[in-house]
Order: structure tokens, then C-alpha cells, then sequence
């Protein structure tokens, strides 16, 4: 959307909040692995998700967040950083070409998620998503492109570097702007969410207190 960063974030925890009555407790195997784009994020603690919020909870939120991050950092490359900005264009053109991507089009809620589940040891899949990707990746790959000159690749550096700097101020900047949405969004997961992760508290410790269980 069009508008300042402000405008923006507040447009995007908007959208997480109509999304959150429609979340429930999963029912599929948990995460072994730490998500990478949640644990111990800045933008999760600014909006005060970083404690005791169900995992889909949080990623929901950074990933919207992350939404608004990406579009000022694609508009800022293209319009300063011409070697940089040919570079993800080419890549994108690369990705393009892949005939099956496991993670196209999907909502904020569930971008960025394992697209396959948890291997177990002894019980292997006929077919991954994430190995069909792989697979067809290779078959379309481009021919390898030019290589750089020492000074191209500085100067690619360089770009980098500057893209990576305006990310962490935008990032910061996020962080003070969440802090006007702290209590709508404290006040949405305490009726909406604590609920029901009190509830599957319950059911558990029923289960545990099961005649059928061993004593």
C-alpha cells in the first residue's frame, strides 16, 4: 500500500487483528527447529508478542512486518542502488523460470513456514515439496552469468551495505511505531488467544490425570 512507514504498520497490525479470530491451536506435530524470523525478534518485543504467544501467533505478526520492511527496502534499491537492484531483478527472473515454487502466493500468516513437515527417523516421505523444488530448480537453472571485476564486486559491497543499514533504521523505526499499537494488540491476543491456549492447558492436564495412565 501507498503511505508512510507509520501508515503503513498501522494498516498491517489492522490486518493481523481481523486475521486473529480465525487462529486455532495446531494440531500437527510441533517445531523442532527455532524459527529464525521470530526468536528473540526486536519487531515481536516492540509489540510485546515475545512472551508467552503461541509460535502461528507471533510469525503472523513479523511477517506482516516484515512485509512493509521489504517493499521500502525494494523501492530504496531500485531507486539508489542500481547494481544491487539489477541483481535481484536478475535473480527474480531466475525464480521465475522455476516451473513449481512450494511457497508461492501464500498469506503473511503462513509465508516463510516449513513447507514439509518434521522428518522421522525410520519413516521416510515418498516425496518431499521442498525436494519437488529443488528438483525443478535445477532443470530450469539459467546459464551461470558473467563474473564480476574486483571493482564490481566492491562496489556490489558497497550496495549491500547501505541496503542493510536503511533496513536496520526502518526496522527501528517499526519497533517505536509498534509501541502506539502495544495495547490493542496485548489487549486482542488476551481475549482471543490466552483463551483457548488455557483451554488446551486444561485438556492436557485432564489427560494426564487419566485412569488409563499409568500410575
Amino acid at each position: 500500500m501507498e503511505g508512510s512507514i507509520e501508515a503503513r504498520v498501522s494498516h498491517e497490525v489492522d490486518r493481523w487483528l481481523q486475521w486473529l479470530p480465525r487462529w486455532r491451536p495446531g494440531t500437527h506435530r510441533a517445531r523442532v527447529r527455532l524459527c529464525q524470523r521470530c526468536f528473540g525478534s526486536p519487531i515481536l518485543a516492540a509489540a510485546g508478542l515475545d512472551i508467552d504467544v503461541p509460535h502461528p501467533v507471533q510469525h503472523a505478526f513479523s511477517m506482516r512486518m516484515k512485509g512493509v520492511i521489504d517493499l521500502a527496502v525494494d523501492d530504496y534499491t531500485s531507486r539508489n542502488l542500481p547494481m544491487l537492484h539489477r541483481e535481484i531483478r536478475l535473480a527474480e527472473e531466475r525464480k521465475a523460470r522455476r516451473p513449481y515454487r512450494a511457497g508461492e502466493g501464500l498469506d503473511p500468516e503462513y509465508a516463510g513456514l516449513d513447507v514439509d513437515p518434521e522428518p522421522v527417523a525410520d519413516q521416510p516421505f515418498l516425496f518431499t515439496l521442498g525436494g519437488l523444488e529443488e528438483e525443478t530448480a535445477a532443470e530450469a537453472a539459467l546459464p551461470a552469468p558473467r563474473p564480476f571485476t574486483p571493482e564490481e564486486k566492491e562496489a556490489l559491497r558497497e550496495e549491500v551495505r547501505l541496503a542493510d543499514d536503511f533496513a536496520k533504521q526502518l526496522g527501528r523505526r517499526i519497533c517505536v511505531e509498534l509501541a502506539q499499537h502495544r495495547f490493542r494488540i496485548g489487549n486482542a491476543v488476551e481475549r482471543l488467544i490466552e483463551p483457548q491456549v488455557a483451554d488446551m492447558l486444561a485438556d492436557l492436564d485432564r489427560e494426564l490425570d487419566s485412569p488409563g495412565w499409568p500410575s
